[in-house]
């Protein structure tokens, strides 16, 4: 967990280690998203970029008589 300070000019800056780890790029845009009193940015990838991001996942689920 990073600290972070809001400039005079309402700007923050995203510790290099944060933007290295999720593979933020110069422009890319972020969607702002409050929780209560807690923010959280989650960046914006293009649908192409998600294809198989799923895959393997456990579909085994117990599911309700009528969603058979």
């Amino acid at each position: 967990m990073k600290n972070i300070t809001i400039s005079s000019k309402y700007q923050v800056v995203i510790p290099k280690e944060i933007r290295d780890q999720l593979g933020l790029k110069p422009g890319q845009e972020l969607r702002a998203v409050v929780h209560g009193d807690r923010l959280e940015l989650i960046p914006v990838r293009p649908v192409n970029e998600m294809r198989g991001f799923l895959k393997g996942i456990n579909t085994d689920v117990p599911r309700e008589g009528d969603r058979l």
